[in-house]
């Protein structure tokens, strides 16, 4: 499981764990955009300095990119308003676990920290199925915190889907 290394003294954990909250919640406005657009709703907000300097929200029904991943999308915003693919010392919070492909954009951009809220064992690879991040033959590992949040992220995630199934049934019903 994933577990949060080198643990500042309990005053600065309090600080660091209501500042992880605030960026949560913009992670999670970010979802309730691709919510009303139809898409999964997943969010992320990438953080400099204590400062949000991009967000992004799942997008790829409406774009037709199978990329185009809430991580993806704040990723590539950050490094267009940095004007490099290197984000040394930005940090990434997603309302739900890292896949595959945006762990491995997350590793290349050189991220110092990724926070997650809900957890995905089907496709999550920041210690569902496996931790990526952890992988002591890459060159570059990145901080890791999940659980932030977790309970109204995997609730949206849940009742997101319930909605889909139930609409799915009632068009076969018809």
């Amino acid at each position: 499981m994933v577990e949060e290394q080198n643990l500042p003294p309990q005053g600065q954990q309090n600080q660091q764990s209501l500042r992880d909250i605030q960026f949560m919640q913009a992670a999670y406005q970010q979802a309730l955009l691709a919510r009303n657009e139809g898409e999964v709703p997943v969010g992320a907000v990438v953080v400099k300095d204590g400062v949000i300097i991009a967000s992004g929200y799942n997008r790829p029904i409406g774009k037709h990119d199978p990329t185009a991943h809430a991580e993806i999308m704040a990723l590539r915003a950050a490094a267009e308003l940095i004007g490099n693919y290197r984000l040394p010392g930005c940090e990434l919070y997603v309302t739900l676990e890292p896949c595959m492909m945006c762990a491995g954009a997350m590793m290349h951009a050189r991220l110092a920290r990724v926070v997650f809220a809900a957890s995905d064992p089907k496709t999550g690879v920041a210690g569902s199925l496996l931790n990526v991040f952890e992988n002591g033959q890459l060159n570059h590992h990145t901080q890791v915190t999940g659980g932030v949040l977790a309970s109204e992220c995997s609730t949206m995630l849940r009742d997101f889907f319930a909605h889909r199934r139930a609409v799915a049934a009632q068009k076969k019903n018809w």
